[in-house]
């Protein structure tokens, strides 16, 4: 397995360990061989303007990995774990003050989006790649945990960032949120529509930096589908790639998803590094699979748990916009969190902090 711990020339790093392997030799994308990649947030660090340090992180993990499989190698047996009790790293108030202050950002021209991001963490004993039994009943777009040196990261997530079957390339983004059964209030909901649209056009512009003049499109926009015990907002965004368009490419123009930043994308990076107390670990990065013709398929690590040191690790959050009320916010994150911890809970002895 490959680890990167620098996000410079990161992307390259991977592709160039591929290469060297003999990877890119592949004519279908139904090839058993496949390698599945590990992105963190933390490599769109070289994109921030501001110079301020980045976050600590309060879990110690690679910024990218990369493992090639021989088909389904990775052991999923269920075994027992055990959960202790949650903790959050931002109190309620504080992340209320910092949607706040967020908005006082937007209402300066800085920025029209800001998503923002709680971390809570707890005691963890036993198997970590289980973790991905207890998840499987939201049919998590990409379920293989991922394991490396003293790491494991397992995603019950729904959303795609990115994936590409020959020329064609496309990425889902999700924006809106509402508890399960709530589809009609998301679909007349005027801020989530706002939120929603902002980030449709910050995916176009980058998709258009890859993909043939005139040809990026948005056949589906704004479908409310339910997922992971919520309602989102769903859009399909697609274009025709750019010919000779290599996989690092694509990660350099698209990387990190827009719709766990905000727009612009440069700017909201410097807000949230500057809004948030704690680095972002394995959520809002990617996790996925690229196949030996160059296909690949990429998900959000949204709804995404890390175990390192004998503890879990998850991050949920949400976009802010002007209209956004930082009580309603800092409740959005729990919406999504719930199902999560209430799935982890059913898997095994644990005790969850609402």
């Amino acid at each position: 397995m490959l680890e990167v711990h620098e996000a410079a020339g990161a992307f390259e790093q991977i592709e160039t360990y591929l290469r060297d392997a003999g990877f890119f030799i592949g004519d279908t994308a139904d090839d058993r061989r496949h390698a599945d990649v590990y992105l963190g947030y933390g490599l769109s660090e070289p994109l921030r303007r501001s110079g301020a340090s980045a976050r600590p992180e309060p879990a110690a993990l690679p910024l990218a990995a990369c493992r090639i499989l021989e088909g389904d190698e990775v052991d999923t047996e269920p075994y027992s774990f055990s959960v202790g009790d949650w903790e959050r790293t931002w109190a309620a108030d504080d992340y209320a003050r910092a949607v706040s202050l967020a908005r006082d950002a937007i209402a300066a021209g800085e920025v029209y989006q800001v998503n923002l991001v709680q971390h809570l963490s707890a005691p963890f004993e036993g198997e970590a790649t289980s973790l991905s039994h207890a998840l499987r009943e939201y049919a998590p777009l990409h379920p293989r945990p991922l394991s490396g040196d003293g790491w494991t990261i397992v995603s019950a997530t729904p959303e795609l960032f990115l994936a590409r079957r020959g020329r064609r390339i496309w990425t889902m983004p999700i924006k809106g949120t509402r508890p399960a059964g709530q589809a009609a209030a998301l679909r007349h909901s005027t801020k989530d529509a706002a939120e929603h649209v902002m980030i449709v056009d910050l995916e176009r512009n980058d998709l258009g930096r890859i993909c043939e003049p005139g040809s990026v499109a948005w056949p589906s926009l704004m479908q409310a589908r339910a997922m992971t015990g919520v309602e989102h907002l769903v859009s399909t965004v697609e274009g025709t790639a750019r010919e000779g368009l290599t996989w690092a490419d694509a990660m350099r123009a698209m990387f990190p998803g827009g719709s766990v930043t905000g727009a612009p994308k440069i700017a909201a990076l410097d807000h949230i590094n500057a809004l948030e107390p704690v680095g972002r670990g394995a959520s809002m990065g990617a996790l996925g699979s690229v196949w030996p013709n160059g296909d690949f398929e990429l998900a959000l690590t949204i709804r995404t748990f890390a175990v390192v040191d004998e503890r879990i690790h998850l991050w949920v959050g949400g976009g802010v916009v002007w209209d956004s009320d930082p009580v309603a916010e800092v409740e959005e994150s729990w919406v999504k969190a719930r199902p999560l911890l209430e799935a982890i809970a059913r898997g095994a002895h644990t005790q969850v902090a609402a």
